[in-house]
């Protein structure tokens, strides 16, 4: 029998009408969303706990619940007006706990570049690349934040990492995010990164430092999610998902 029923000929015309309208749009669709990959790598590896660290307003918090995670989410935020939203959002969810604080390699206090559109916010300078590409994410303020680190979280919370996720979107603080956990890397079972191709944010890791050093402490890449690209279309930067490779 032909693949080519009516039947399939209508679903495939159907499909390329919507991604066609979708290109005129700048968009694209693939073949699931993000978080739904997310969740079934969670069930997979029998995650329950996700540590997301750069919470902004929840954004990444609520796509995971939509797609089915109903574990426990600990979001820290330091910025005061996304935490507001952030702990408006979670108000509602019992298994969701939200920490006005950022986190990096040491315990005190740090100043916080607060940009224009907020999720670009980052304890360090931004560089010429990111405002070409970016310009509605120019600093506009700062703010001074308490800072802990993912080791204490972990003993503060009670967290097993074994059956925990580490979310970090820090705005090219992830270098400093990992060295406070210290050595619950290589323990804890997910890491997700933001893997920026080029320095978008002054002295950052980038994308093969992060990911050589994931490497070397027993990950591998289970998912990469295109992120922001400029002008000309170079891709700048991706999340990267990365699993024990030990658990496989």
């Amino acid at each position: 029998m032909s693949d080519q029923t009516r039947a399939n000929r209508a679903r495939e015309t159907a499909k390329l009408l919507i991604r066609r309208t979708l290109q005129r749009a700048d968009l694209e669709i693939g073949r699931g969303s993000y978080a739904g990959r997310l969740v079934r790598t969670l069930d997979a590896r029998g995650i329950d706990t996700v540590l997301d660290v750069g919470a902004n307003v929840g954004q990444y918090a609520t796509l995971t619940r939509s797609a089915g995670f109903a574990g426990r989410i600990i979001s820290c935020e330091p910025l005061g007006g996304a935490f507001a939203e952030l702990a408006r959002r979670a108000g509602r969810d019992d298994r969701w706990t939200t920490l006005n604080v950022a986190v990096g390699a040491e315990t005190g206090e740090a100043t916080i570049n607060v940009s224009a559109n907020s999720f670009s916010s980052s304890i360090r300078g931004m560089t010429d690349a990111h405002l070409r590409t970016a310009p509605g994410s120019r600093f506009v303020a700062t703010e001074v934040v308490p800072v802990t680190t993912v080791a204490d979280l972990v003993a503060t919370h009670a967290v097993d990492p074994a059956r925990t996720l580490l979310k970090i979107d820090t705005q090219g603080f992830e270098g400093e995010v990992l060295r406070g956990a210290g050595d619950l890397v290589g323990r804890v079972a997910a890491i997700q990164l933001e893997l920026s191709f080029v320095e978008l944010y002054d002295g950052q890791l980038l994308f093969d430092e992060l990911v050589g050093a994931m490497a070397r402490d027993g990950y591998r890449i289970q998912q990469l999610e295109p992120g922001i690209s400029d002008p000309d279309g170079r891709m700048l930067q991706v999340d990267g998902l990365f699993v024990l490779a030990s658990a496989d």
